[in-house]
């Protein structure tokens, strides 16, 4: 018996791609850290949209940070290990490791990414999509 999806619909053709995308989402990391902030404004030179995501990974350095993109996949790693440097009486922070994904739309061209006062932030531009209208030509068979 064939699974019934969202974009499961005879009408609907070709978009196999996007359930696998919304798999991917629905399977990502739940643990809410770190936490994250998606902003969008209007690009200043180019058409389209400007897009940051802002990841808080404070005590994080450059080089123990990984951003990397596959078939449209954004991943986030971060990595610390547990230093033993000092005789605690408390110990509150934790090193801790994550895992962030985000599913970027076709299109999607990440610009760049920086650190800066424990806010990682990555910028994305997306373009104005083009509207267009094909006539397709009927060929007479009979």
């Amino acid at each position: 018996m064939p699974r019934l999806t969202p974009l499961g619909s005879p009408l609907l053709l070709g978009f196999d791609d996007i359930e696998r995308f919304l798999d991917r989402a629905g399977n990502s990391s739940g643990d809410g850290y770190p936490p994250y902030n998606i902003e969008r404004f209007e690009a200043e030179d180019e058409a389209g949209e400007q897009l940051r995501i802002t990841l808080a990974v404070a005590g994080f350095k450059v080089e123990q940070l990984t951003i990397t993109l596959e078939h449209n996949q954004l991943s986030i790693r971060g990595e610390q290990s547990e230093e033993q440097t000092g005789d605690y009486l408390h110990k509150g922070i934790a090193a801790r490791q994550f895992a962030r994904t985000f599913v970027l739309a076709d299109g999607i061209k990440v610009i760049n990414a920086d650190l800066k006062n424990g806010l990682l932030s990555i910028a994305l531009h997306r373009p104005l999509a083009k509207h267009q209208v094909v006539r397709i030509k009927i060929s007479d068979l009979g």
